[in-house]
């Protein structure tokens, strides 16, 4: 019989290797509303993982984007009126459409209105979040425990990805700890961003949400330790790490697995 962390490591590490297969024969397209200074390096992870991203933020057609799109990803990082106004139109079209979404609620320790609006996108059932400790404090109202990850994806019925030096996952019943990851990743902008980008690209290849973002958590952990061994800095890490996550495979994946 296996123990439990044994088990939850075995099934973590074993849907990722199996998303990442999935990710490059379905090719699915991920609509990204992000902030400025992430669209280019989110776009190219997403292609290295075999996504397809799209970016539009126009009123006039991001609705036919997000209807026909397999997950959209919101992020706050930047909060302007267009971007809301994109916003809006995106999520009430992926609700009519069935498309799953992810936010990422960027900064929401920093800004009031930035927090009022994420509180309110939450209502709208994302099928996960990806935020830091700071952010889920600011959203939730309370410390970052794995006990209070819990109740919130409990009570918000959605999937908690919280990551920093060891990333967890939640939905209220499951819970992943992953250890993969490396301080450089830190280093390089947009890094976070374009995590969550490959939690919607999970999503729109894997429909139980808990599994999708413990598989691209894993997935750019992996990806990150295995690029900080041939970089010389953040520059050539950023580099790197888009080159290892295009040549991550699964029994790669399983070996550095680092899941409890």
């Amino acid at each position: 019989m296996q123990h439990p962390d044994t088990a939850v490591r075995v099934s973590v590490a074993e849907s990722a290797a199996a998303l990442i297969e999935r990710l490059r024969t379905r090719a699915p397209r991920v609509h990204c509303i992000t902030n400025a200074v992430a669209q280019n390096f989110t776009a190219n992870v997403l292609l290295a993982a075999g996504a397809v991203p799209s970016m539009t933020l126009s009123a006039e057609e991001i609705g036919r984007f997000v209807a026909s799109a397999d997950a959209l990803l919101v992020n706050l990082g930047t909060f302007d009126r267009e971007r809301r106004e994109a916003t809006e139109i995106a999520v009430q079209t992926a609700t009519q459409a069935n498309v799953p979404w992810v936010l990422d609620p960027v900064f929401i320790d920093r800004s009031p209105a930035r927090a009022d609006f994420a509180r309110a996108l939450m209502a709208r059932a994302p099928k996960a979040v990806r935020l830091n400790a700071a952010e889920f404090s600011a959203l939730s109202g309370g410390a970052p425990t794995r006990e209070a990850l819990a109740a919130y994806a409990r009570t918000t019925n959605t999937v908690i990805g919280l990551s920093g030096a060891t990333d967890l996952v939640a939905d209220g019943a499951r819970l992943a700890v992953i250890g993969n990851g490396h301080l450089l990743m830190a280093k390089v902008t947009a890094i976070g961003c374009a995590v969550s980008a490959l939690v919607a690209a999970a999503l729109a290849v894997e429909p139980d949400a808990w599994r999708a973002t413990a598989s691209a958590l894993l997935m750019t952990g992996v990806a990150g330790e295995w690029a900080a061994e041939r970089a010389e800095g953040p520059g050539s890490f950023a580099t790197a790490f888009l080159d290892t996550l295009f040549k991550l495979d699964g029994p790669t994946l399983i070996a550095r697995a680092k899941v409890n």
